[in-house]
């Protein structure tokens, strides 16, 4: 089994790949309304055309799954829910910390602690969550 976040964004998706593509050096996959075909039970809303339908950005074995909402559909981000991800060095969660803090809010610096060598807390431009740790095992 494997249970993969999906994060729902207001309009500034593509904009959201473009950033985690950076952060984890990975390369997204997505399709936007305008790529669904129409039929007569489908119609895509006007306006929605360039707003992203779903996508996917793997990150080691693991991938977060992502969308626009609608315009008559907003979304908000909770303190709730945080993404975790674990990465296999210390350089890569520097790496991840230094282009997610852009614009956002940092809880906890790169730094090591009881539990992890290296692990850092903030909230990202888009109102996402995040804690990146080192690989533990």
């Amino acid at each position: 089994m494997k249970v993969s976040p999906h994060l729902t964004f207001n309009g500034n998706c593509e904009e959201a790949i473009r950033v985690y593509e950076k952060a984890f050096n990975a390369k997204a996959t997505y399709y936007q309304y305008k790529d669904t075909p129409p039929t007569e039970a489908y119609q895509p809303a006007p306006g929605t055309e360039n707003l992203v339908m779903h996508g996917t950005i793997n990150i080691g074995s693991g991938a977060i799954m992502f969308a626009d909402s609608t315009p008559d559909r907003r979304t908000n981000f909770g303190n709730g829910i945080t993404v975790c991800v674990e990465l296999a060095n210390t350089e890569s969660i520097k790496a991840a910390f230094e282009v997610l803090k852009q614009g956002g809010q940092v809880s906890v610096e790169p730094q090591e602690t009881f539990w992890s060598k290296c692990f850092c807390a903030l909230e990202d431009k888009f109102g996402v969550n995040w804690m990146i740790t080192l690989v533990m095992g």
